[in-house]
């Protein structure tokens, strides 16, 4: 799981460091000679349509005008081949991408989570797509983060094509760090340091607090997965079992806790779900929260009004300071069940063209420039080898962004330690276990974590 919208800019790690065992996420388009003049592929099969998911939303007017600019370059290039943008916002909704399963009314090309994979796999509505992707039809297919391929493979079937990899961090507000008297350049490292520059930038007043954090729509029990991986603890054990009750997932919520109620430096507002963070961070009223720095360049600066000089990311807290790994996931594009094999032709070249290469689509890094927004975030790369190289040569070309705002976390190098069996199951069950802690100023964290663990090890068993 992922911050669910298409990214604008270069989203990649400028050191494969942090490859090995992580996901993804997308980026956009726009409209500078760099895409214009780009070389999409030639078409082959007879007129052809197919419809695609992650259309950007109108109120990313730049990413959504970049999207257009590439779907004009592609079928001008491919006459035969019409591309249909499917404009859902976020990319993929939970409970809407499961009744789409059930009922088989998925995109032709789909948008699937790294997590994904099994649940379209137990409703039979992906294609498989092995015969049809190789290094001519999809340039660098072998360079492709082999954590990544893992994702959308099962034994030696390929279901869909990452586009996409994350990790994540602590985003700060520098501008309330530096307000509250704190160094911007030194994010907290520790949960010990974090409750206490969040406690000094809620001292500021005028309805800011120091650290936000979810406990609703999933996203709460993705976080603690996340904190717990960075603290050294697991979700699952090798026995296939649920292994969060232990000390590094009591020290997590402890931390919480007494941020909530002890220090008051979160907000009493809670049951907060993806998006809500991110608003609070760009209206300047949030000093910390974690995410993927993807959220800076995707959401808070395009949408949220934030101002990208603002904003840094550190590595995740932890009680040592020293992450033990982080979660990490991505995004892929999946086929239909339903497609024709000209179908899936015309898709694995548009996803070729539109997400998968250097220079190009959501890489094309000289054009993302040009439009204003961002270039040269840190994250992990889509790609190893050769291809890398050449990815990071054209982000270093057109780089935007300080990059010594997200040092820290790049000094980090984090492990991605991938995400729980039925990750969207068990994160729901954990929302739970959140919204108590946050919401029950007598929360009984010893017990609250003894009944989500029986919960889970409910949902593995019946997943197994």
């Amino acid at each position: 799981m992922m911050s669910p919208a298409r990214r604008p800019a270069a989203r990649k790690i400028a050191a494969a460091v942090l490859v090995a065992g992580l996901g993804v996420s997308a980026a956009a388009c726009s409209s500078s000679k760099s895409s214009k003049d780009a070389a999409a592929p030639a078409g082959g099969d007879g007129p052809v349509t197919i419809s695609v998911a992650c259309e950007p939303p109108t109120s990313q007017a730049k990413q959504r005008a970049e999207w257009l600019q590439d779907v004009a370059t592609f079928q001008k290039a491919n006459p035969n081949i019409t591309i249909h943008g499917v404009d859902t916002y976020p990319c993929e909704n939970t409970a809407t991408f499961t009744a789409q399963l059930r009922a088989g009314t998925e995109p032709d090309v789909f948008h699937m989570y790294f997590t994904d994979l099994n649940q379209v796999l137990d409703a039979g509505q992906a294609a498989d797509i092995t015969s049809y992707v190789n290094d001519t039809t999809v340039p660098g297919f072998s360079d492709l983060a082999p954590s990544a391929m893992a994702a959308v493979t099962a034994g030696k079937t390929v279901y869909g094509l990452p586009t996409g990899i994350y990790t994540q961090g602590l985003i700060i507000n520098r501008k309330l760090f530096q307000q509250a008297g704190l160094n911007p350049d030194q994010p907290p490292t520790t949960w010990a340091d974090v409750e206490k520059d969040a406690k000094a930038i809620a001292a500021l007043g005028n309805g800011i607090y120091g650290y936000g954090e979810y406990s609703a729509g999933n996203n709460g029990g993705w976080h603690f997965s996340s904190e717990v991986d960075a603290d050294g603890g697991q979700m699952v054990g090798g026995d296939g079992k649920a292994a969060f009750d232990a000390q590094p997932a009591t020290e997590v919520l402890q931390a919480l806790h007494q941020m909530r109620f002890v220090d008051g430096s979160m907000s009493p507002t809670q049951q907060l779900k993806w998006g809500d963070l991110q608003k609070q961070m760009g209206a300047g009223k949030l000093g910390m929260y974690i995410a993927a720095p993807d959220d800076i360049y995707n959401v808070i600066v395009p949408q949220d009004g934030g101002d990208v000089d603002d904003y840094g990311v550190g590595p995740l807290p932890s009680t040592s300071g020293t992450p033990a790994g982080s979660l990490s996931g991505g995004d892929a594009l999946a086929f239909n069940k339903h497609d024709t094999p000209a179908q899936i032709r015309a898709g694995v070249k548009w996803v070729a063209f539109s997400e998968l290469t250097p220079g190009q689509g959501q890489f094309d890094y000289a054009r993302t420039k040009a439009d204003g927004l961002p270039v040269g975030f840190p994250e992990p790369l889509d790609w190893v080898g050769a291809t890398s190289a050449k990815n990071e040569q054209l982000k270093a070309a057109s780089q935007t962004v300080d990059t010594a705002h997200f040092k820290t976390f790049v000094d980090a190098q984090e492990k991605g330690m991938g995400e729980p069996t039925d990750a969207q199951a068990v994160y729901k069950t954990l929302d739970a276990t959140m919204l108590s802690v946050l919401q029950d100023p007598n929360a009984d964290i010893s017990s609250l974590l003894k009944t989500a663990e029986a919960q889970v090890n409910t949902l593995l068993a019946n997943a197994s």
